[in-house]
């Protein structure tokens, strides 16, 4: 059957409506929307290292009062996540993402006039970070609803953004910083994160309608005159062998004139077609937010996942520039490992997504894998001495940080964690509770840095955030269907049976009637006898 689709007209947007998800369509156009808001936001606050040495020298302060600037930045990000939740329920999310680039390219030009450490938290951690919520959350979760059997995929490879992002970005603001200085630099890339606004406007919402379907009926016959053979008891049609009544119901039955309410039924064409019921009771409003997904052992626990996973995000891109000058090498050569970081993880993203999109499979298992994975890769960093060793370990964290980074967030719409019905709401709590590991994971490596004068100090935090973080992934799905599941059936069956007990079933009316006439029946019988 062929798909219906129809433009609705909405205040400031036209939505598309789907009788199912359209695995496709406008969804195309949606997902390259991703793919440059992946690279304008993460792309640009992975790419933030490049600048940590020039901030440190001109505003003379420590590696972890640096660091503070982008972890106020994720923290305002993912505390506002409901806030963007809210806000894209109310008007749309072209609306929010349009309005988040706008903010996010006035934190970034004046931060570069900035004149100390503080005005940097105001403007880059305060109000670029609001716009990196509104701008990515609500572009991640309607590419979600475009997309159904592809999704994992789809998403796996528009996220590959802001890898590309890191691999082109990184080494050339290295090279503009040479021409221009940092603080110019700084501005050409908020000037650039206008392109925010563009992504917006092309996010055109989506409506899954489904519509009934009904086989159109054959044109009545023009009634005729019938002769009708009627006694003292019934009236029984020549046409039909049931005393009184008509057989509707079966092909073969001719339909004429019946019992039934008259009904004035416009001409059909044959076939199957949609039919739409302006009739129907208004649909109930959608909640802004809905908080019933914390009541979700399975949620909490894959919540808890992305709390302590977050810790092993964001700072080793922060801090592989510095490790690296920390082992003599160039600056050029640092800028080439954050690259080949970004590359891997290309690859990462592209592979999680082909694997997750084979049927059938257990997503959450795969996710687990991949995680523990991770933590080995972020292990591994403090052994390396010299530029290939440096080079071989962020290869392969870059590529196990594909496979984790670019699908947490899209298996919040699986069955085994929320569902994609709840898939909005619960995105606005999971990245409001990674907040706090998004504000005290760079901080913490940074005074273990500035504490231990060794930067492999901040790579063990992050990996002890990663482990914590699989051992919540690994309970997530006996949640959803072990000793959480006999846990609600025993509160079930409590329920029941403090339960007033219901009224009798009903009998029909014919009940003692025919029981009448079978007693009857058999008196005869024996009377004959």
């Amino acid at each position: 059957s062929k798909m219906t689709v129809k433009a609705v007209k909405m205040p400031c947007t036209s939505a598309n409506v789907y009788t199912k998800v359209p695995d496709g369509g406008w969804g195309w156009t949606v997902a390259f929307a991703f793919f440059v808001v992946e690279a304008l936001t993460y792309g640009i606050i992975k790419s933030f290292g490049v600048f940590f040495n020039d901030l440190m020298e001109s505003f003379d302060e420590t590696n972890s009062r640096i660091s503070w600037i982008i972890s106020i930045c994720v923290f305002v990000q993912t505390f506002t996540a409901p806030l963007s939740t809210v806000l894209s329920n109310r008007f749309g999310h072209r609306l929010v993402v349009m309005a988040g680039g706008l903010l996010i390219s006035t934190g970034m030009v004046i931060a570069a006039f900035a004149r100390s450490v503080v005005d940097m938290y105001v403007t880059i951690g305060i109000i670029s970070g609001l716009g990196y919520c509104l701008s990515f959350l609500p572009t991640v979760t309607i590419l979600s609803q475009y997309f159904d059997k592809r999704r994992s995929l789809v998403t796996a490879v528009a996220s590959t953004g802001e890898c590309f992002a890191v691999f082109s970005f990184a080494p050339a603001i290295t090279a503009l910083k040479e021409q221009i200085g940092w603080r110019y630099s700084l501005l050409s890339v908020g000037v650039l994160q206008l392109g925010i606004t563009v992504c917006g406007s092309l996010l055109r919402p989506i409506i899954i309608k489904e519509q009934e379907e009904v086989k159109a009926q054959p044109p009545e016959e023009s009634t005729e005159t019938k002769y009708m053979l009627e006694n003292e008891q019934t009236c029984t049609s020549i046409e039909s062998i049931d005393s009184g009544v008509d057989i509707t119901t079966s092909p073969s039955n001719v339909p004429g004139k019946t019992k039934a309410e008259p009904k004035s039924e416009e001409p059909k064409q044959h076939g199957q077609i949609p039919v739409e019921n302006n009739s129907t009771p208004p649909e109930p409003k959608t909640k802004l937010l809905d908080f019933s997904v914390m009541r979700d052992y399975s949620f909490i626990c894959y919540a808890f996942f992305g709390l302590f996973a977050t810790l092993g995000f964001f700072a080793p891109s922060l801090y592989i520039i510095p490790l690296s000058l920390s082992l003599g090498i160039s600056k050029d050569h640092s800028a080439y490992i954050l690259s080949a970081m970004a590359i891997a993880e290309v690859f990462g993203r592209i592979f999680a997504g082909w694997v997750l999109n084979k049927k059938p499979i257990r997503k959450i298992y795969i996710e687990l894998i991949c995680v523990i994975l991770l933590s080995v890769a972020l292990f591994a960093f403090p052994f390396a001495s010299e530029f290939w060793g440096l080079m071989t370990c962020s290869t392969y964290f870059g590529f196990m940080l594909g496979t984790v980074a670019g699908t947490h967030i899209p298996l919040l719409a699986e069955d085994d964690v929320v569902g994609i019905e709840k898939m909005s709401s619960a995105a606005g709590v999971y990245v409001f509770i990674q907040s706090l590991a998004g504000l005290a994971g760079p901080p913490i490596a940074g005074v273990l840095v500035d504490t231990t004068k060794n930067y492999s100090s901040a790579f063990y935090s992050c990996a002890a955030g990663m482990v914590l973080g699989a051992v919540f992934l690994a309970l997530v799905r006996p949640c959803k269907t072990g000793l959480c599941h006999r846990h609600q059936q025993q509160q079930q069956q409590q329920e029941v049976e403090e339960s007033p007990p219901g009224p009798p079933p009903e009998l029909p009316d014919d009940f003692i009637d025919m029981d009448i006439g079978k007693a009857e029946n058999s008196g005869k019988g024996s009377d004959s006898v």
